[in-house]
């Protein structure tokens, strides 16, 4: 069985309504729905943040506030997402947190009221083909990380044979569950004018990708 990936092909589009009522939805069964199953790529994403120990973080998608605690406390953390509904579960997450100093706006990452370069490091989990135009997320979360700072990326890309019919199945219900199976790494990543660091497979069968990133 032969197959056949057809990169030149135009991604489903996704909705910035639906992205807020899919995550409305979401927001009670996220942490037992993608928990456990997403929470290796988020230990290595936390990992690789301790290690810069940078000033100040941005985490775009913040979600519920999964990787709250897995920063260095010494960080400035700022932490936005599009769903309050989310947002009010990290915000109870983030109370337990003694000792981090964390700050949480809802907000659209493509466009962001960040003045330029004023983070260090940028980390994005899951959210770059959950948003509605992710050049545009990029565009934004490279203006707002300062000049050879970190961008950190954690997301599925498509083109793995062990996913093939997951991806087939899933590709035409995009708009109605907010999440792009049809998302190509060398058309999302490698077509932009930065330096990457280091590429790391995480999650179940290498599902995800932790993209380590300069800002250049």
């Amino acid at each position: 069985m032969q197959f056949k990936f057809n990169l030149s092909a135009p991604m489903n589009q996704i909705s910035l309504d639906n992205v807020r009522s899919t995550y409305r939805f979401y927001a009670p069964l996220y942490d037992r729905v993608f928990g456990a199953a997403f929470e290796p790529g988020r230990v290595a994403l936390g990992e690789a943040v301790s290690a810069l120990r940078p000033p100040s973080i941005l985490e775009v998608g913040v979600g519920t506030g999964l990787i709250l605690g897995r920063y260095p406390a010494t960080s400035l953390i700022t932490g936005i997402d599009i769903s309050r509904e989310m947002l009010d579960i990290a915000q109870e997450r983030a109370a337990k947190l003694n000792g981090h100093n964390i700050r949480l706006v809802a907000m659209d990452a493509e466009k962001m009221d960040f003045p330029d370069g004023c983070f260090d490091c940028v980390a994005m989990p899951y959210v770059l083909s959950v948003t509605p135009d992710p050049q545009r997320l990029i565009a934004e979360i490279r203006r707002v990380c300062k000049r050879d700072g970190t961008i950190l990326i954690l997301n599925h890309f498509s083109g793995s044979r062990l996913w093939w019919f997951l991806e087939r199945t899933v590709q035409s219900m995009a708009n109605k569950i907010g999440f792009r199976s049809d998302f190509c790494y060398n058309e999302q990543i490698l077509k932009h004018d930065w330096e990457i660091k280091s590429v790391k497979k995480v999650n179940f069968l290498g599902l995800s990708k932790l993209v380590e990133i300069r800002n250049v």
